[in-house]
């Protein structure tokens, strides 16, 4: 089983210290490499080289970091692809992002197809182009084929391999394959698993990325109340047992979304015997 990991990047000493000890404890699952996000608008500019520098000089892991068209200069990302070069970072994320509230225009870039080009224009191959994918249909897709057909002009454009949303039912992640490989994508697509720290926050994430959460999945949490152990018990089972679907039907890479947690991700692994 292929693992990898995607952290956030920390802005307080605090938030660092809890990161370094996340990776400490993680590392030793040996992940092929990590990710580390790139927040909207620019709003971690300087965290997210930092952070991926840090992971990479202090962790020896392999950081791959985000990058969004979505407030960023032709220049501005032009210079950032240079910093991650001379770090050594062979790997990227490139997505679209999300305009933040407020922020009256985009970047030179309207789409993560656009930026995909951009890179392989200024880099050829030098990077690992990683895109993202939503086997539950994006949010603001106008219908699930648009959005089927904005995916390839991604690898189109020249993605090496996918990401998808975090999701909770197997059987659309098979259907979105399924109808990618029809549609010729042939480029890995790895599942993106979001371990269950915190319902109410997972909630909260899922009603605006479009992740759906089964109703009898919302339901049992609402049973469970209160008892934290019998939460934390039932999120991992339940997370486990998606991961293990998936390997049953030859998925061998999992990327695992951590919130900068370790506990829930293990929880999982441990599980499956990993």
């Amino acid at each position: 089983m292929h693992l990898s990991f995607e952290f956030y990047p920390p802005k307080t000493d605090e938030q660092r210290a809890q990161l370094d000890k996340t990776v400490a404890r993680l590392k030793a699952r040996a992940p092929d490499y990590v990710s580390v996000t790139f927040g909207a608008g620019g709003s971690t500019l300087s965290y997210t080289p930092e952070t991926v520098q840090r992971l990479r000089d202090a962790h020896g892991l392999d950081a791959a970091p985000h990058v969004s068209c979505m407030g960023g200069t032709r220049e501005e990302l032009r210079t950032l692809l240079s910093r991650y070069r001379a770090l050594g970072c062979r790997r990227i994320v490139a997505l679209r992002g999300d305009l933040p509230s407020g922020m009256g225009a985009v970047g030179n870039f309207r789409y993560a197809a656009d930026l995909v080009g951009f890179i392989r224009a200024e880099h050829g191959d030098w990077f690992q182009v990683e895109v993202g994918c939503y086997p539950e249909v994006h949010p603001q897709a106008d219908d699930a084929l648009a959005d089927l057909r904005h995916f390839k002009t991604k690898v189109d454009a020249g993605a090496h391999g996918a990401i998808t949303q975090y999701f909770y039912n197997a059987d659309a992640y098979f259907r979105f394959v399924d109808e990618a490989r029809a549609l010729g994508v042939s480029i890995p697509i790895v599942p993106g698993i979001m371990p269950i720290a915190n319902f109410t926050q997972l909630r909260r994430f899922s009603e605006a990325c479009g992740a759906e959460i089964p109703r009898w999945v919302a339901k049992r949490m609402q049973a469970l109340g209160d008892d934290a152990g019998a939460v934390r018990e039932f999120a991992s089972d339940l997370v486990a047992g998606l991961c293990r679907r998936l390997a049953d039907a030859g998925v061998g890479a999992f990327h695992f979304y951590t919130l900068n947690l370790a506990k829930p991700t293990l929880s999982v692994l441990e599980r499956l015997d990993r």
